[in-house]
C-alpha cells in the first residue's frame, strides 16, 4: 500500500466532504484503541476543527490513559484539535436500573453493551449539532463489511467513514506513518464495552489477520473446496461466514418497502 498517498487522499477527502456539506468540522469518539486514533489524526490533518470525545462508562484505566496521552500528542502537532470529556457512568447506570431484565444473561449483557454504544452516539450527535460538525465513523474494511463487529446506530451511526476501505492491517500501516503513540498501536483491539479485559479476538474467535484472509477468499468467490485447507483455516472461515450471514442486517443498506405502481 502507498501508505503516505492513501493519507493525503482520504485527508483530501474528509476536507472535500466537510466544506461541501457546508459544515465547520469533525466529532470523533476516541477510545484509547487504533481506529479512533487513526481517525482522528486524519482529521486533524485536514486543518478543519475536530473535536474529539472520550466517553467514559465504567472504563478500564488503561483506556481512558492511552486516550488522553493521544489526544496530548495529537494537540502538540495539531492546534485545530480539541478534547470534550463526558463520563456516561451514572447516565448509563441510570438507565440500566430503568431497563428490564432478562433471563438470558449473555443476550443481556450484549444488549447492554450495545447500549453503551449507542449513548456514545447520542453524545457525539448533540455535540455535532451545537458546532455545526459532522461525526465521523472508525470502523474499518473487516469490522463494517465483513463480520459486522459493531453496533448498528452506535458506532455504525455516522454522517461519513474514511477508514472502511482498510483491513486492519493497513490501519496499522497507516497508524505507523501518522505517528501514533506505541501505547495504542501495541494495545489489543478491543471495543471497551463490557468494562473487562475481552479482546476483539476473544468476542470473534479468530484475529483480524484471519479474518481478511477469509474476507479476500469470499470478496474474490474463491471455490475454498479446492483448496488444501487447515483445520484452523476451515475453522475461521466458518466464524467468518457464520458472522456476515448474522450481521447482514447491519451491512447492506436499510431495506425500504417499495409500493407497487397499481397499488396508488
Amino acid at each position: 500500500m502507498k501508505t503516505e498517498q492513501v493519507i493525503d487522499h482520504i485527508v483530501q477527502w474528509l476536507r472535500d466532504y466537510c466544506e461541501s456539506n457546508r459544515q465547520n468540522g469533525f466529532v470523533v469518539g476516541v477510545s484509547g484503541g487504533i481506529d479512533s486514533a487513526v481517525v482522528s489524526a486524519l482529521c486533524v490533518r485536514t486543518g478543519l476543527p475536530t473535536l474529539c470525545v472520550e466517553m467514559p462508562i465504567h472504563q478500564a484505566a488503561s483506556h481512558v490513559e492511552r486516550t488522553l496521552e493521544h489526544i496530548a500528542d495529537l494537540q502538540k502537532r495539531h492546534p485545530n484539535g480539541s478534547l470534550e470529556r463526558v463520563d456516561l457512568t451514572p447516565t448509563f447506570d441510570t438507565l440500566e436500573r430503568a431497563l428490564p431484565g432478562s433471563s438470558d444473561e449473555v443476550t443481556h449483557q450484549l444488549a447492554l453493551a450495545n447500549t453503551r454504544a449507542r449513548l456514545r452516539m447520542t453524545t457525539l450527535y448533540y455535540l455535532a449539532g451545537i458546532h455545526r460538525r459532522l461525526v465521523v465513523g472508525t470502523g474499518n474494511k473487516v469490522e463494517d463489511f465483513g463480520v459486522g463487529f459493531f453496533t448498528k446506530y452506535g458506532d455504525g451511526g455516522v454522517d461519513l467513514s474514511p477508514i472502511a476501505d482498510l483491513t486492519k492491517t493497513e490501519v496499522y500501516e497507516v497508524a505507523r506513518e501518522l505517528r501514533i503513540i506505541p501505547s495504542i498501536i501495541q494495545a489489543a483491539p478491543t471495543d471497551g464495552l463490557f468494562g473487562d479485559s475481552r479482546t476483539d479476538e476473544d468476542q470473534i474467535g479468530a484475529n483480524y489477520p484471519e479474518l481478511e484472509w477469509a474476507m479476500d477468499l469470499r470478496e474474490r468467490k474463491v471455490d475454498t473446496a479446492t483448496l488444501a485447507l487447515s483445520d484452523r483455516q476451515r475453522q475461521v472461515l466458518a466464524i467468518f461466514d457464520q458472522r456476515h450471514a448474522a450481521n447482514r442486517h447491519k451491512i447492506i443498506p436499510i431495506p425500504v418497502c417499495e409500493i407497487p405502481a397499481g397499488l396508488r
